[in-house]
């Protein structure tokens, strides 16, 4: 059975620097699984950490598929893929996701190295290994249209009419959520008109996988988080935002969405003093921190290493080199 290594966890907890270190002893190629960096142009605030000068390369796949700027980048000398992937200006969906990392794990395996899939999104790497059945539901834009304005309490009973067992399942934040109550029904209203056809789930090829997690106490995350927004700071941001702005990203795109790039439009648009600014784009940071935490801890299969232990990354690669070496 194919391996497949999985390194996740919250922000800032090293899983990059971690992979590149595993990368080189067992000949492997990194899978980047951060929903914020699929996007091409934003390198510092999402925190690609590229070499200087670094370039998208391209390789010829063994598989004979081509997929438009799909490449990857050299960190340390290994190669680096999954970034990229989407124009900031465009929507990109955990399906198209999917639906390339499949295609890139195929690919590393026929060319006998071992794909190591890395980052903090958790729903990707959910994607990847264990399918989602709801990421084919594609985006219904007259209906989104129609569900605009209206309440949570106006959504929720609407989405009880159409599917009560969903409606039922839902969580009381889910509940006070509209974008995800129009979600669901949206995915509600496709089953009904597709219910005649074969669904097929965007179910990941059988692995052997290893889960490996980092995490660090709530007073070392935070420190890391601070010092990872100011190097980013330094690293030129607000000069990075200015240049998506000039190539037409909008700040209602996806892409802008994402933290480190939003908090700038109040200082764009509303002069809001930078220092302020900074200080929003901290805390959201750590809270998003928090929601990595909450979704990964679920998760049974995550064997966890506490970064500050001085010898965890021996520990993981005794781990890793255990797990590899075993015939499945």
């Amino acid at each position: 059975m194919d391996k497949l290594l999985v390194i996740c966890g919250p922000t800032a907890t090293g899983k990059t620097s971690l992979a590149v270190k595993l990368a080189k002893k067992f000949n492997a190629e990194i899978v980047s699984a951060d929903s914020r960096q699929v996007y091409r142009g934003l390198d510092i605030g999402t925190g690609k950490d590229l070499p200087l000068n670094s370039k998208l390369q391209f390789l010829k796949s063994v598989l004979g598929f081509r997929i438009s700027n799909l490449g990857f980048y050299l960190i340390q000398g290994i190669r680096v893929w999954g970034y990229d992937l989407a124009d900031p200006r465009h929507d990109f969906s955990v399906a198209q996701y999917i639906k390339i990392v499949h295609k890139l794990i195929e690919d590393i395996v026929k060319r006998k190295k071992l794909p190591i899939l890395v980052g903090g999104t958790g729903l990707y790497i959910k994607g990847v290994v264990d399918g989602i059945p709801t990421a084919i539901v594609p985006r219904n834009e007259k209906l989104r249209e129609n569900l605009l304005g209206k309440t949570a309490d106006d959504l929720y009973e609407m989405l009880s009419q159409i599917d009560s067992i969903k409606a039922g399942s839902l969580n009381s934040s889910d509940k006070k959520n509209p974008r995800r109550l129009a979600r669901a029904i949206e995915i509600a209203i496709w089953m009904i008109d597709n219910s005649k056809r074969q669904v097929k789930n965007l179910q990941s090829p059988s692995y052997s996988t290893l889960f490996i997690g980092l995490t660090a106490q709530k007073n070392i995350s935070d420190r890391r988080i601070d010092e990872r927004v100011d190097s980013r700071i330094k690293a030129g941001v607000r000069d990075e935002i200015k240049s998506l702005l000039k190539r037409g990203v909008k700040w209602e795109d996806q892409s802008r969405m994402s933290l480190g790039y939003r908090q700038y439009r109040d200082f764009f648009e509303g002069g809001v003093d930078e220092d302020r600014i900074i200080d929003e784009w901290k805390r959201e940071e750590k809270r998003y921190s928090k929601r990595q935490a909450t979704w990964f801890k679920k998760d049974s299969r995550i064997k966890w290493f506490d970064i500050c232990t001085r010898d965890y990354p021996e520990n993981v690669e005794k781990l890793v080199k255990k797990w590899y070496s075993t015939t499945e």
